[in-house]
């Protein structure tokens, strides 16, 4: 029968190819899917909140692919590499490396320099890395995972509550979150901030 998804605003279509590594084939719908994926992601959150974290071991490549691949690895085969297609948005395939490694080192530079507060760096990374798009799928869901790790782990902060509410679904909360997602966009961090204490 194969899976069958149906894609909401803001959501990345999956590719054919991409389909394939799917681990469970019983799984047709956009929610079971989501379902299964939700599972994985609170195992990858008690692997996360239980350890200690040093800036310069999060802000790293093998890091991030690590984290997607604990929340997603039992769903897909290719959770924790990067994308091999071009998508809807994010950079070009060839640049996730590039890119990911200039945002890792703006990050440890923020952090060293206190350029930002606590919460703009979290928020402004999260914003960052989403928009590389460095997944085929997952993106939204990880950035704001590692936003929590930044602001809770190296802070010792609250983590966000990112409007207390799955994003994964249509409605009036994942509208405010593109919106504010947008505007970061144009460099307003303002809404994003505001969301993510929500």
């Amino acid at each position: 029968m194969g899976l069958d998804l149906e894609y909401i605003a803001g959501q990345t279509p999956i590719d054919e190819d991409e389909k394939e590594g799917l681990r469970i084939e019983t799984i047709t719908t956009k929610g079971e899917l989501d379902e299964f994926e939700q599972q994985n992601i609170e195992e990858a959150m008690q692997w996360v909140f239980g350890r200690k974290f040093k800036a310069k071991n999060v802000f790293t490549e093998k890091f991030i692919c690590n984290l997607h691949k604990r929340m997603y690895s039992n769903v897909w085969t290719w959770a924790g590499t990067f994308r091999k297609t071009n998508k809807n948005l994010g950079v070009d395939t060839y640049k996730i490396p590039v890119e990911l490694k200039v945002l890792c080192d703006d990050a440890l530079y923020w952090i060293a320099h206190k350029t930002y507060p606590p919460e703009e760096i979290a928020v402004r990374f999260k914003h960052k890395l989403v928009s590389i798009h460095c997944f085929p799928n997952g993106n939204g869901r990880h950035s704001r995972l590692m936003g929590d790790i930044i602001i809770e782990k190296l802070f010792g902060e609250e983590p966000f509550s990112w409007g207390a509410t799955n994003l994964s679904e249509e409605g009036d909360t994942r509208t405010t979150y593109l919106q504010a997602v947008k505007a970061a966009d144009n460099e307003d961090f303002a809404p994003l901030l505001d969301f993510a204490r929500s």
